[in-house]
């Protein structure tokens, strides 16, 4: 089972304390509108969609603009020159009609963008999920899984409310400030032409403001996932947090990661809140005081009422709308920046992938397996050889037992084998066939692990053991579960294999857990089975039970066994005792006691102790 390997010796798990990839969390140099570009194939496939959405947008917006014209006819035709009842009548039909005309259309525009914005953060997340799918354990050394869940949620939001709501907002603002400035230029060219040098002079100073609430933006979204890294981060360690009485000390550290995080919203708000307000205030002055000037000339006879009526309706749409560009613009601004952090895991790329003509594997029904002058050091811990010079023939059928001190490199060569990680130089043959020749998947579906920490998912029994073979049926699942010994707790379980198991496991004790993964990979049934550590943590009788569990499992097929407990590998064809890196023995458990090398040392301390 793939995803259940446990780095022990010689692994390379990023610590709590791994600092996290440049490239995945500092914020670019320069941060631009084009960032946006990047929704651009996940907009694609709707595009019928996005176009009857933009046509109702149109049409509501000129729906809008329509009004004030019906009101200048309303107050010129209809009040001023003492027009009769029905006259008056007609012009108020006349508004009714444009209003319902407005509703409908901004009712569908609103649902159809609407849809749009779930439809495509839900195609974001799933693309991104598929990404760290793919990525490689190298990957996860530098990038904290809690960065990537605040992507996945806190990012996608902030896209979904532009997508799905705030673009449509700035587009029909746009479309109306447009519309209204040059109706305003229609109704009276002077007051329009007062305007808009005005508003050039109240907009212009903004714009170096805006630039700073985009760089705060992204400030403030990297606060909130380094929120969300240290909180997932702690809550999967809560029984070692309250084992060490750390409880205080973690809050803390969680409440300095929040106060961070709120300092950098309060500060992206309060910028936005200056620029909003100096925008609008400035705005409305303006139109106020050229709205002044035209009372001026309704007074001096040369504009008449509803001219001067229809003008303030196009100002006060045209001063609404900028209103709304201006709390639109830092939304936009917000959605660049998670996009462009989306886009960095979405052009991640997996440094173990498929060749683009993988080799086939010849069928069969055991493996052998073949290391040659393997060298490899962790991509971050360049400057220590984790293996040096491995040299291994496995015969088809064969139990081989790796021993030796933590750190010796048993586990990476596991992990080679398994093709996490590319060896520097060397090469692993599988059956005759290098591992970089074939599809990861391919080479993976032939091999089972159990790791000492079993994987156990928030999901009953059944789930859990068919995640080695997902087509099994319950019986299949049952007899790979009586194989293991794991029928023995699982029948007494309140409702059998049907029970749901908490998570992580944590309404099983370790042995169970331990079953679980061993009924797992026997229902997977590879030629190929590791037992990295499948029974250090357990007690004696724990261990008596899955030591029966693995004997069933290893029948038949290719073992390669890691084992601190030497007592654990008395029945393997051959022992392969590392150091450092390196094969230092290689023999049979009675020929390596007698030698008096490494194995004998090591069996001498857990005989003494």
């Amino acid at each position: 089972m793939n995803a259940s390997v446990s780095p022990t010796s010689g692994s390379s798990s990023a610590a709590s304390g791994t600092p996290v990839d440049d490239a995945v969390t500092s914020p670019p140099p320069k941060r631009k509108l084009s960032s946006l570009a990047g929704l651009r194939p996940f907009l694609a496939p709707y595009r019928g969609r996005i176009a009857i959405a933009f046509v109702l947008l149109c049409i509501s917006s000129a729906a809008l603009l329509i009004v004030p014209i019906a009101f200048r006819d309303l107050i010129d035709k209809g009040f001023v020159t003492h027009a009769t009842s029905g006259d008056i009548n007609g012009h108020f039909l006349a508004l009714a009609g444009i209003a319902l005309f407005w509703a409908l259309s901004t009712a569908g525009r609103f649902y159809f963008v609407s849809w749009i914005g779930e439809r495509v953060t839900a195609d974001i997340r799933s693309a991104v999920y598929r990404s760290m799918l793919s990525q490689s354990p190298a990957y996860f050394e530098t990038t904290r899984t809690g960065e990537v869940l605040s992507r996945l949620t806190g990012d996608t939001t902030v896209v979904q409310t532009v997508v799905g709501s705030t673009i449509s907002m700035g587009l029909r603002s746009a479309f109306q400030f447009a519309g209204g400035m040059v109706m305003l230029a229609v109704t009276s060219l002077k007051l329009f032409a007062i305007t808009v040098a005005m508003l050039v002079a109240v907009v212009l100073p903004l714009v170096a403001i805006g630039r700073a609430v985009k760089k705060l933006s992204r400030e403030s979204q990297d606060r909130i996932a380094d929120t969300s890294a240290v909180a997932g981060e702690i809550l999967n360690a809560i029984p070692t947090v309250q084992a060490f009485t750390q409880e205080r000390w973690e809050a803390r550290r969680y409440d300095e990661t929040v106060e961070g995080s709120f300092t950098a919203a309060i500060r992206r708000t309060r910028l936005r809140a200056t620029m909003t307000a100096a925008l609008i205030g400035g705005v409305f002055g303006a139109i106020v005081f050229v709205l002044w000037l035209g009372a001026q000339s309704v007074v001096a006879g040369t504009m008449t009422a509803g001219t001067l009526a229809s003008f303030v309706l196009y100002a006060v749409l045209t001063a609404g709308s900028v209103g709304v560009i201006a709390e639109v613009w830092g939304d936009v601004m917000r959605a660049a920046g998670a996009t462009e952090r989306l886009v960095e895991l979405l052009t991640a790329e997996p440094e173990i992938r498929a060749p683009a003509s993988p080799a086939a594997l010849p069928p069969a029904q055991k493996a052998s397996v073949s290391f040659s002058h393997l060298n490899f050091r962790y991509p971050s811990r360049p400057e220590t050889r984790a293996l040096d010079d491995i040299t291994l023939d496995i015969a088809e059928g064969e139990t081989v037992a790796l021993v030796g001190p933590s750190g010796a490199g048993k586990t990476t060569l596991f992990q080679l084998l398994l093709r996490f990680y590319d060896a520097e130089s060397g090469s692993i043959r599988f059956n005759g066939v290098d591992i970089r020749t074939l599809d990861p998947q391919t080479l993976r579906a032939r091999i089972g692990i159990v790791p000492q920490d079993a994987v156990i998912f928030s999901a009953d029994a059944y789930a859990n053991i068919r995640y080695g073979n997902t087509d099994a049926t319950d019986d299949e699942v049952r007899a790979a579960a009586r194989t293991a010994r794991a029928d023995e707790f699982l029948d007494r379980l309140p409702d059998g294999y049907r029970t749901f198991l908490g998570e992580r496991g944590v309404r099983l004790s370790g042995g169970q857990r331990q079953r679980i993964a061993i009924a797992r990979a026997i229902l997977k049934n590879p030629p190929l089975l590791l037992l990295d550590e499948a029974t250090s943590a357990l007690d004696a009788e724990s261990e008596q039970h899955v030591q029966r569990g693995l004997e069933a499992a290893m029948q038949n097929r290719t073992t390669l066994i890691i084992a601190h407990r030497l007592a654990t590998v008395q029945r393997a064809d051959r022992i392969v005792v590392m150091d450092a890196g390196r094969i230092v023995e290689i023999g049979t458990p009675a020929t390596l006691m007698q030698s008096g090398g490494l194995y004998s040392r090591l069996a001498s301390l857990q005989l003494l102790a």
